[in-house]
């Protein structure tokens, strides 16, 4: 087949060669920086002639960009949440978009633990003190950090992530609590309304998707619901909180601790006030920052692209009801 022949995409980011290998012969490839935050403008003026899309959740794929994507026959997302594209229009124009659900599962969970187990036992902030000298001798009143032990692990949001979060959890001999807009009888722990699990939780970790009702779910009326002695983990979307109330939250002693893996905006600044709060730890964004995980997660991209550029169904779809369109 002549390489001209073979349909156009754009791959928003560049990627590890053996992670889409699958594309070698079969594509034209025409590909973004690797920390790209927005579509590249030598991918910007070849979208009138893309026919496949591969991007990761920093691209917003919104209505303008698909006016200017007329042959665009597939979007594939490099992620497990979609809230960067715009499905409902893409579906309108008969285009499927793909996801990487399953993968990251357990990375995701094992960075939650990560982050919860960092903050309850104050590892950034005893890091640095012993780094700068603080640490003078044992001393049996220092860095005293929270039992994990008999706590109340609240999870909002019991999917695939919550559910594996609540599993390790139970392993450190915590009991659970969820929030969830579907409960279900088989969920690792007690269902709670929303406004009765901040109450009654030690530790509260997100795992919901960022919709029109999770945005913002996390704001000064929730942060007051909490103990002062609790600790929020963040490893959903960044504006599932709301940053500058979480900011106050932790400056004013409303609750004792953060752990973000997620921020809004992201990245966050480094000059953002955040950063300056001994009990807040962030980090980029590295729930699925395993080498088997993102590597996977890019093959199931792939998958997805050919499909969709060959006329097949998209092995994982978020959009199937595009297909009784067509």
């Amino acid at each position: 087949m002549k390489t001209m022949s073979l349909p156009l995409v754009l791959l928003t980011h560049t990627l590890p060669a053996d992670w889409i290998a699958s594309l070698d012969g079969r594509v034209r490839a025409l590909t973004g920086p690797l920390d790209a935050t927005r579509l590249a403008p030598e991918l910007e003026a070849r979208l009138a002639e893309a026919e496949g899309l591969f991007c990761l959740l920093t691209i917003p794929v919104q209505k303008d960009l698909l006016d200017r994507a007329p042959r665009l026959r597939v979007v594939s997302n490099m992620a497990v949440g979609v809230d960067n594209v715009d499905v409902a229009e893409c579906t309108r124009r008969g285009i499927p978009v793909g996801n990487t659900p399953g993968v990251l599962t357990d990375a995701t969970a094992d960075l939650t633990m990560a982050l919860l187990l960092a903050a309850a036992r104050r590892l950034p902030e005893s890091a640095r003190d012993a780094r700068a000298g603080r640490w003078k001798t044992w001393s049996p009143a220092g860095w005293l950090g929270a039992d994990l032990r008999g706590a109340t692990l609240g999870i909002v949001g019991m999917g695939k992530i919550g559910r594996a979060v609540a599993e390790r959890a139970r392993g450190f001999g915590m009991k659970i609590v969820y929030t969830d807009p579907a409960p279900s009888a088989d969920a690792p722990g007690e269902f709670l309304p929303l406004d009765e699990l901040l109450r009654v939780s030690d530790f509260v970790s997100l795992h919901c998707p960022l919709t029109a009702e999770t945005r913002g779910l996390m704001n000064e009326s929730a942060f007051r619901k909490m103990k002062p002695t609790a600790i929020l983990v963040n490893a959903a979307r960044g504006p599932v909180v709301d940053t500058a109330a979480l900011t106050r939250a932790l400056a004013d002693g409303q609750i004792a601790a953060a752990a973000l893996d997620v921020t809004d905006p992201e990245p966050l600044p480094p000059e953002h006030p955040l950063y300056a709060l001994p009990n807040c730890l962030i980090v980029p964004h590295i729930g699925s920052a395993t080498h088997g995980t993102r590597r996977r997660m890019a093959e199931m991209a792939c998958e997805n692209l050919l499909a969709g550029l060959e006329g097949r169904r998209l092995p994982f779809c978020v959009n199937p009801e595009v297909y009784e369109k067509t």
